[in-house]
Order: C-alpha cells, then structure tokens, then sequence
C-alpha cells in the first residue's frame, strides 16, 4: 500500500515538474532568440556612437571611449529631409489604401453581386505579381498621367499596390459581422453607405491597426519603388537616402549604422506601441463567432 501511495504521488508530481522544465526550456529559448535578434541591433548602434576612426572588426564590441554621438548626429542631418519625404508618402499612402481597402471588403463580404467572388480572386492575383514584372507599365502609365518622378505618383503606386492585402484583410474582419446588423440597417431604411458608416466603421478599429502598421511599415520599408519612381534626390524616400550614405571610395560605418537605426525607428515605434493591438486585430479577423 505505501507503494502505491508513493506511485501515485509520483504521477501526480511528475505533471508539475514536467510544467516547470518546460517553462525553463521556453524561457530559455526565448532568451537565446532575444540574444540572437538583438546583437546586430546592439553593434549598430555601439558603433554608431563611435567615431569613424574607432570603428572596425577587431573593436565593434568595444563601448564608445567618448559619448558625443558619434555617427548619429551626420547621419541625422542627411537623412532629415529625406524622413520628413517618407513621411510626406507614407502616411497618405496607408491612410488612403486602408480606407479603400475597407469599402472592397465590406461591399465582398456584405453585399454580395454577380461576379463578387470571381473580381475578389482577380484582385488577390495583384498581391502575387512581383514587382519587377509591372516597373516599366507603370512607369509609363505615370508619365501619362503627369506623376512620374512625383511623391504623389509614388503614393498612388503604394495605393494601389496595397489594395489585394488590406482588401482580404478587411474582407476577413468583416466576414465575422453577424449580417443581422446589416439586414437590420436595411430594414430600417438604411442605405449602403450609411451602413458603412453608421455600423461598420465604428467596429473596424482592430482591422484598421492591423493594416496600418503593415502598410506603413511594407511602404516605409520600399526601396525599389521609390528608386524608380523618384528621381529628384530631395524628394525620395528615407531608404534611397540610406543607401546613398555609402560612399564610392570610402564609407564612414558609424554614419551608416547610426543611419539605419534613425531610418528604422519610426517602424520600431510603430511596432512598440501598436503591437499589442496587431495581434488583437489579427485574432479578431480570424475568430468568427
């Protein structure tokens, strides 16, 4: 009988101890994750407080000898106008694509038409064409139009380019809208816009962080458009202006470190504040009930 008393404490014991091992092997991984994340970002800036002469591979471990901020005070003052230009581009463009993305999705999702459901799939089609393929029709659709070379032309490639992803995002959220408000708003006299503004709008918040910090950040992030698009250095975007610190002959890395960490911290913040709400808006979308 103690025996068996001692085989059942055991078993029951072993469910607990089997819990605490493996949430030491989480924490464990977690942090070997954080260590391997975060050193790059820790070398860039340690050598971005350096000075140009003290920063090479035998001494990027080495702390600044001097706190004066190193290559982030250049690195700010090239790269300023060129933020206030992303800024200027991206903002606009998120606003405008999340807005139409909304509309698409709530006339998919809630009110269905012949050929709804053959358009949405042609409209997913664009979030799979590569950007390369469409650079020299859309080059020439802009010059036809008087925005190549323009912050405005580049915000409208941004727009449009955005439209497949927050389209099925929006469509998703608003799938999981019981219909009866809608059918409801109908009963009453209501029509499609002031559904759409009265109903649907207001519960939207989740979806519309969800596709602002991945359009802000997927446009901030663009290089390629915004080299092709923009030709006028004072008017291209932050990422152009990154990549024009390196110097033919010579490149001073503390400038350049430091100029991706300023050129990356608006995202950073984006993602700090707001990620909380990311995930909320992402479950949001795909529970339905």
């Amino acid at each position: 009988m103690a025996a068996q008393a001692r085989l059942a404490d055991s078993h029951e014991s072993s469910p607990i101890g089997g819990s605490r091992i493996g949430k030491v092997l989480t924490i464990i991984v977690l942090l070997m994750a954080l260590v391997f994340y975060m050193t790059p970002v820790f070398i860039m800036v340690n050598n971005g407080l350096k000075d140009a002469t003290n920063v090479s591979l035998s001494t990027m471990w080495n702390l600044p000898e001097t706190w004066t901020g190193g290559g982030f005070v250049e690195a700010w003052d090239k790269l300023r106008p060129n933020m206030i230009n992303s800024i200027i581009m991206a903002l606009p463009a998120t606003i405008i694509s999340a807005l139409l993305g909304a509309i698409n999705g709530y006339l998919f999702s809630k009110w269905k038409f012949k050929g709804s459901d053959t358009l949405f799939t042609i409209m997913l089609f664009g979030f799979f064409i590569p950007y390369q393929s469409v650079l020299f029709p859309m080059v020439r659709f802009l010059q036809e139009i008087g925005l190549y070379g323009t912050t405005a032309g580049l915000v409208l490639v941004h727009v449009v380019y955005g439209l497949p992803v927050t389209t099925l995002i929006f469509r998703n959220f608003y799938a999981n809208v019981p219909t009866e408000l809608v059918e409801a708003a109908r009963v009453d006299g209501a029509g499609l816009v002031k559904i759409f503004t009265r109903i649907m709008m207001p519960v939207s918040i989740p979806a519309f962080v969800v596709v602002g910090i991945f359009q802000f950040t997927n446009i901030w992030n663009d290089f390629l458009f915004g080299v092709i698009v923009v030709q006028n250095p004072d008017a291209q975007p932050v990422t152009i202006a990154l990549n024009n610190l390196s110097g033919s002959f010579s490149v001073d890395w503390n400038v350049v470190m430091a100029g991706a960490i300023v050129a990356a911290l608006p995202t950073i913040l984006v993602y700090v504040f707001l990620s909380r709400y990311f995930v909320r808006g992402l479950l949001a979308g795909s529970v339905k009930g």
